[in-house]
């Protein structure tokens, strides 16, 4: 049997579990940073807020804002009206800055992959692979929280309204 025929046989579920995927870290530090952005124009947000509005384990997200920190992504402020903002204009936080501050580089292959064979043809693959991690990498470096803060306006999403402050005398 022809494998393109045989493709046809197989049951979809062998395919949806070969997929190149973000961890939690990854994404959760995505929606975490575009929250910041989208719902407080990068001015500082409590965790207890971000975690609500996008359903993130709170100590998780701490764990998850202290790498972003040590990156130079957000700067934190203390006090009531404190938390986490943006060190940078929402134009400037590319995703693949995010990623590569919470995952390391995109790596399609690895060393420990080696497991012998014909040399030549792994050297093949490997280049094949380093290309799409770079490619991959380009095309993160290419979205900002700028960006996906227009795409939540383009699809609705409901920025949270502005404090506004009442004082009774």
């Amino acid at each position: 049997m022809a494998l393109g025929n045989r493709l046809l046989t197989l049951p979809m579920y062998q395919f949806t579990t070969c997929r190149v995927k973000l961890s939690n870290k990854g994404r959760y530090g995505v929606r975490a940073l575009f929250d910041i952005a989208f719902h407080n124009e990068g001015r500082p947000t409590q965790i207890r807020s971000i975690a609500e509005r996008q359903g993130i384990p709170p100590r998780f997200l701490e764990q998850i804002f202290q790498d972003l920190k040590r990156a130079g992504l957000v700067t934190s402020k203390r006090g009531p009206r404190g938390g986490y903002a943006l060190a940078l204009p929402a134009a400037d936080v590319k995703l693949g800055d995010v990623v590569r501050a919470l995952e390391g580089p995109v790596v399609l292959t690895s060393p420990e992959d080696d497991d012998g064979g014909d040399e030549a043809s792994r050297a093949v693959t490997e280049e094949a692979f380093a290309d799409l991690a770079s490619r991959i990498e380009r095309c993160l470096d290419e979205v900002s929280l700028e960006d996906l803060c227009a795409r939540g306006e383009s699809h609705g999403a409901r920025r949270k309204p502005p404090r506004r402050y009442v004082y009774a005398i």
